[in-house]
């Protein structure tokens, strides 16, 4: 296990998404007070996620590409989950889209008022992907769709960081055994490693989350420890960042959080896509 190749505007990576569009994902996610929908969770992660990769790779000239995106929603259909202009590309260079929100919100925020109190602000939300929640849980063929992604991309640059597919997912895919796809996603491979497969359980449950476990031995159902089984090792800069944030990730950690939470899904994702230094 290698992940130590310098991602450049000549040698880039990509992320590929994977978002469960089912009709569950209406339901409220758990850990919260005010419960907001796990699809809406998840959008406003995976769109804040885009403003932020964007905002890290901006120099005085613009975005550079290190970064190639995919968003690939998963429930009535497959495919495509970008909107606006964007809308049924499944790989995008980072400055297209940063250029290319489908639209821009105004959100407000409660920011510090220099007095100990807090004042409401508002601010822009650019938005790439919407909420969707209808029909099962095609996780067999999204697992496909990311492979004929990748394994493209790994055709065209064979010295790059591995690509990295993370799942965001609140149920039991509908359309088969989803481990024989993911194994398969798994075995494409630069000459850095191979493709990273991180997968997240959304919860509507109040109990704790299971973050990076090593084993399957705390999981309590068939449906996790299969997503335990799906998800590659957390590379060794991830479980550093993991333990910076407070999470115990030993050396045969996997990239898996099991009934997550609101925290959870954005601190998976912000782990998820750590990868190496940028050039």
């Amino acid at each position: 296990m290698s992940y130590t190749a310098e991602i450049s505007r000549s040698n880039p990576t990509c992320f590929v998404f994977l978002i469960d569009q089912s009709a569950s994902m209406i339901d409220p996610i758990g850990g919260t007070e005010t419960p907001q929908k796990k699809a809406d969770v998840v959008a406003d992660a995976i769109n804040r996620l885009l403003t932020e990769l964007a905002v890290k790779c901006a120099k005085e000239e613009g975005v550079r590409d290190y970064f190639h995106v995919s968003i690939i929603g998963y429930g009535e259909s497959v495919g495509s989950a970008f909107q606006g202009a964007l809308g049924g590309r499944d790989l995008v260079a980072l400055s297209e889209v940063a250029d290319n929100p489908a639209k821009v919100d105004e959100r407000t925020k409660k920011v510090p008022d220099g007095a100990g109190g807090l004042v409401e602000t508002s601010t822009t939300f650019p938005i790439w992907m919407e909420a969707v929640a209808n029909n099962g849980t095609p996780m067999c063929r999204a697992l496909a769709l990311a492979d004929s992604i990748v394994t493209r991309w790994v055709e065209e640059h064979p010295a790059c960081f591995p690509p990295i597919v993370l799942n965001l997912t609140d149920g039991e895919a509908n359309d088969g055994d989803p481990t024989t796809a993911a194994s398969t996603l798994q075995t494409r491979a630069s000459a850095d490693g191979s493709v990273l497969l991180f997968n997240l359980h959304v919860s509507g449950a109040s109990a704790p989350s299971v973050t990076f476990p090593d084993s399957a031995s705390n999981l309590p159902d068939q449906y996790s420890q299969t997503l335990f089984s799906m998800s590659s090792l957390l590379p060794s800069h991830m479980r550093s960042y993991a333990a910076q944030l407070g999470f115990n990730a030993s050396e045969t950690a996997r990239g898996f959080v099991y009934n997550a939470d609101i925290a959870s899904v954005i601190q998976f994702l912000d782990i998820g896509t750590r990868a190496a230094e940028l050039r």
